[in-house]
């Protein structure tokens, strides 16, 4: 018998509904509908509260096939979190450049360090540019750690995508406009999510 009907027959043997079962496990009804229709597994967390609620084992719950599909679809999650979370983490970091000393200013002859909010000896197009990448990578940086467990297709699709593109321009229109600091800063960060991306099992 198959993990879906397992659950469905121990659910109607305590005379539960699914939103009954749902409340008793802290999950939605949407969740218990999704396991008991075969369109899915719960994680390992709610598999032991499952198996605590009914008194049975694991093992007794799953088949060594389904508790392989689930041990691998939960290190797979997890993998996808800790990539988010530094992804995340590293373009939410960039607004160090608002305030920390990585552009280089020329006045009077001597050349400055300045953070980009004291940075005015520049061409406006310059400054404008470096302000869009910087705070459009901020806010990516946000977006990708507010939206951690949002399931969206389109959005688990891009966001990776998006982080390094704005990555990728920052470093060159640094690079271009002869800003070494912030360049070799955000190239880091690029390696580090190439990196992330290339150890993808």
């Amino acid at each position: 018998m198959e993990f879906n009907e397992k659950l469905q027959e121990l659910r109607k043997q305590k005379g539960l509904t699914q939103e009954e079962l749902a409340d008793m496990l802290y999950v939605s009804r949407t969740a218990i509908s999704k396991w008991e229709s075969g369109r899915g597994y719960p994680n390992i967390d709610s598999l032991k509260a499952i198996a605590n609620f009914f008194s049975i084992t694991i093992d007794e719950l799953l088949s060594g096939n389904e508790l392989l599909t689930i041990a691998e679809h939960d290190n797979k999650q997890k993998e996808n979190y800790l990539r988010d979370l530094v992804f995340g983490l590293l373009d939410l970091s960039v607004i160090m450049f608002l305030f920390l000393p990585f552009f280089a200013q020329k006045e009077n002859g001597i050349i400055q360090e300045v953070s980009l909010l004291s940075l005015s000896k520049i061409a406006s197009y310059l400054k404008i540019g470096y302000y869009v990448v910087i705070i459009g990578t901020i806010i990516f940086g946000i977006f990708t750690l507010a939206l951690q467990n949002f399931n969206y297709k389109f959005w688990k699709k891009i966001k990776r995508f998006v982080s390094l593109i704005l990555n990728t321009v920052g470093v060159l229109l640094f690079i271009i406009s002869s800003q070494p600091y912030a360049a070799s800063f955000l190239f880091v960060f690029l390696i580090i999510k190439a990196l992330m991306l290339t150890n993808k099992q």
